[in-house]
C-alpha cells in the first residue's frame, strides 16, 4: 500500500512568504521579481501583485543552465526567458517554490547576470527543504521543513496551487 500525499496550507506558506519579502521590498525602491519557471513564476506573480510594484514581472526558464538533468530525470521545458524590465544596478528578489538542493539557484543567476549585473538579489522560496548541496540559503522563505531525500514535495497550479509531499 502506498502513502497518501501529505498536503500543506499554500495560502498560509504564502502569507509568511509575503510576510518576509515585504522589509526587502520596502528597503529597496528599485525592486524587480524574477520568478523561476514555472513554480516560482506563479509564487512571483502573487508577490508582485501584492505589492504592486511598478517593475514588470520577469520570468527566468533555466533550462539551458542546469547541470543536473541525468541525475535527477528531469525533463526540461525549454522555452524562452521574459526579462522586460532592466536589471542593471537594481535589487532582484528571485523568487522559487522548492529550495533544495541549490542548483537550481545556481542556474538562474548564471542565467539572471545574462540580462544584467543587478545590486543586490535576494532569494525568496516558498519552501526551503534543506539538504543543500551549494551553499545558498533564503533571505525569506513561507515554510521550512526537514525532509529525508527519499521524500519529494511539489507545487503544483496556477490555480489552484497544491502543495504536496511523498
Amino acid at each position: 500500500m502506498t502513502d497518501p500525499a501529505e498536503s500543506f496550507d499554500v495560502d498560509a506558506a504564502l502569507a509568511a512568504l509575503t510576510a518576509q519579502v515585504e522589509p526587502l521590498v520596502a528597503e529597496h525602491p528599485q525592486v524587480v521579481i524574477v520568478g523561476v519557471e514555472t513554480g516560482g513564476a506563479w509564487i512571483g506573480e502573487r508577490l508582485h501583485k501584492h505589492f504592486e510594484l511598478a517593475s514588470p514581472m520577469c520570468t527566468l526558464n533555466i533550462s539551458f543552465y542546469r547541470d543536473d538533468f541525468s541525475m535527477v530525470g528531469l525533463h526540461p521545458s525549454v522555452g524562452p526567458s521574459h526579462i522586460p524590465a532592466d536589471i542593471e544596478g537594481k535589487t532582484v528578489i528571485l523568487v522559487d517554490d522548492v529550495l533544495y538542493t541549490g542548483r537550481t539557484v545556481r542556474a538562474a543567476l548564471n542565467e539572471l547576470f545574462d540580462y544584467g549585473r543587478p545590486a543586490a538579489v535576494k532569494l525568496a522560496v516558498l519552501v526551503d527543504r534543506g539538504a543543500r548541496e551549494l551553499p545558498f540559503a533564503p533571505d525569506a522563505a513561507g515554510l521550512k521543513l526537514d525532509l529525508d531525500k527519499s521524500r519529494q514535495i511539489k507545487l503544483t497550479g496556477p490555480e489552484p496551487l497544491r502543495l504536496t509531499m511523498r
